[in-house]
């Protein structure tokens, strides 16, 4: 966010735009190893997998290095036996058009292009996340593209698509997905579960506090708080979506430091939000083979990797490989050796 610096150190933690800190520290989103480490200790947690906010793929700001970062993360989805989706952040679209890189008459074209490039690149996968037989499309916020701007999208694409728009039904969406409210608090999410009981599709929110670091980092004033509340915010909103009954839970967020709703491992939490998810899966999958103990071991597997040892790839290789695959007693053994 142009402030920090996360060379520098302050109070004893790295300059980094959140009031908290990942476990592993600051890094890179593209690094492989910790792409690794991240889809690896989602699927022990119990998650089938992730969503990414996509900005397309243009030369535009960050968006053609989010992009890149993207592709790593499909490709290690597909590889770590992971489904993955497709979040595209339509606000993209007036930006380009103000800076002057496109047409304010090619709203429409632009994005339908960028769809069909996921459509060719993307939703044939067998790793790509479906919803009744189709890819799974969401798209985030209302800033972007209108409501018939999104229906003569959807209408030049070949593929059909599962398409939800953020918090309120599209006329184009067969429903929509919840995301917090700052602002409102869980009153937000009780009122989406309960409104949305009748469309087709829906897809409600859990997340464990809202607490962002906008205002200090002189980006605008903050958008408000959640607290955590001793992690009764992540429970109880965890709950709620499993109380009605969605085909797709979303967890918000793995890893919005700037905002504070991650529930990836850090220095305040540990493991904690992720354990709760993963008695909740064990208490529905009698087979899920993990539990918190090994909770640990995808970021033992990360160190490993990043110490470089001599000679150690292949065993890290099959450590990796015993993870992917439910093999508790293998991994754990394969990453007990030298750490």
């Amino acid at each position: 966010m142009q402030v920090f610096d996360p060379a520098r150190e302050a109070d004893g933690r790295p300059s980094i735009a959140s009031w908290y800190t990942p476990t592993i520290g600051p890094y890179d989103s593209s690094d492989p190893a910790v792409i690794e480490y991240q889809l690896l200790t989602m699927k022990l947690a119990g998650i089938d997998g992730v969503i990414v906010d996509w900005y397309g793929r243009a030369e535009f700001r960050d968006h053609a290095a989010l992009h890149r970062a993207t592709t790593r993360i499909v490709e290690a989805a597909a590889r770590l036996g992971m489904s993955c989706a497709i979040c595209y952040e339509d606000q993209t679209v007036p930006a380009l058009v103000e800076a002057g890189r496109i047409g304010a008459a090619d709203r429409i074209s632009h994005a339908a292009g960028e769809l069909r490039w996921l459509a060719d690149h993307w939703f044939g996968l067998s790793s790509y996340a479906r919803l009744d037989g189709q890819p799974l499309l969401l798209s985030f916020g209302h800033a972007g593209l209108d409501d018939e701007e999104w229906t003569k999208v959807l209408d030049e694409l070949a593929t059909p698509v599962a398409y939800l728009s953020e918090h309120r039904r599209r006329p184009a969406a067969v429903g929509a997905f919840d995301w917090p409210v700052p602002q409102e608090g869980i009153a937000a999410v009780k009122a989406f579960n309960e409104r949305s009981g009748e469309w087709p599709q829906r897809i409600p929110v859990v997340y464990p506090r809202f607490h962002d670091i906008y205002a200090e980092a002189k980006v605008h004033a903050s958008w408000g708080h959640v607290a955590d509340d001793d992690g009764a915010t992540f429970r109880e909103t965890l709950a709620a979506a499993l109380g009605t009954g969605a085909s797709i839970i979303q967890v918000a967020t793995w890893n919005d430091w700037g905002e504070g709703t991650i529930v990836e491992p850090s220095r305040e939490f540990g493991l904690r939000d992720l354990a709760v998810i993963q008695e909740a899966r064990r208490a529905r999958d009698a087979g899920f083979p993990w539990t918190r103990d090994d909770l640990d071991l995808p970021r033992r597997l990360l160190e490993a990797r990043r110490r470089g040892v001599t000679g150690e790839r292949d065993r890290l290789d099959r450590a990796a490989a015993a993870l992917r695959a439910g093999r508790a007693s293998e991994a754990r053994s394969l990453l007990a050796v030298g750490n």
